[in-house]
C-alpha cells in the first residue's frame, strides 16, 4: 500500500512539472518549412528597428473634420508633435498639473499636483488658456484647431516630456482656473 501512494504520489510531481513547460521558441526562418529546409550556410538578416524619423513621417496624418455648419476643413496632425521641454525643476514624478500650473499661474501650485484638483475650478466653454481636466491627466488649451481638436500645452504627454501637439477633448472637463 506503502508502494502505490508513493508512486501515486512521483506521478503527480512529474505531471505537475511537465502541465507548467513552455513552448521552444522555433529559430527558423519564415521560410523554412518541412518541403525546403534552411541549412543556415547563408549570413542571417539581423532585424533592425526603424529609425525614428521614418516613424514619424509614418504617422504623420492629414485629418478632414467638418464643423455643424458642413464646412469641411483640412488639419495636419504631426506624430512628431514638439517636444518642448522635460519635467520642470520642482515638480514630482507624475507632473502634468505641475505644469500646467506653472503654464496658467507661472509658478508651482502644490494643491494642483494632483490632476483631478483641476476639477474644483468652475466649468467654461473651451477657449485659449482654459485648462481640459479629468481624473489623472490635465493639458492647457492653447489653440482652437477644428472640432474637439485643440493645440495644447500638455506636460507629461507620455515619455516624461512636456509637448505642444493636437489634443480632443473627448473626455475631459473643460476649466476655467482663472476664476
Amino acid at each position: 500500500m506503502m508502494k502505490l501512494v508513493i508512486s501515486a504520489c512521483f506521478l503527480i510531481a512529474v505531471s505537475s512539472v511537465a502541465s507548467e513547460a513552455r513552448p521552444s521558441r522555433n529559430l527558423q526562418a519564415p521560410g523554412c518549412n518541412i518541403t525546403m529546409p534552411c541549412d543556415f550556410s547563408y549570413p542571417q538578416a539581423r532585424r533592425e528597428r526603424a529609425p525614428r524619423q521614418a516613424l514619424q513621417a509614418y504617422r504623420a496624418t492629414q485629418m478632414t473634420m467638418t464643423d455643424a455648419g458642413s464646412r469641411a476643413t483640412t488639419i495636419s496632425v504631426s506624430g512628431g508633435d514638439r517636444v518642448i521641454g522635460g519635467r520642470p525643476a520642482g515638480c514630482p514624478s507624475s507632473f502634468c498639473g505641475c505644469g500646467a500650473a506653472l503654464r496658467v499661474f507661472g509658478r508651482i501650485v502644490p494643491e494642483l499636483n494632483l490632476a483631478a484638483n483641476w476639477l474644483r475650478f468652475p466649468r467654461t466653454a473651451p477657449a485659449p488658456g482654459m485648462v481640459a481636466a479629468r481624473r489623472g491627466h490635465v493639458f492647457v488649451l492653447e489653440q482652437h484647431l477644428s472640432g474637439d481638436m485643440w493645440m495644447a500645452y500638455d506636460a507629461n504627454s507620455g515619455g516624461h516630456a512636456t509637448r505642444m501637439h493636437a489634443r480632443s477633448l473627448r473626455g475631459y472637463t473643460i476649466v476655467n482656473p482663472r476664476a
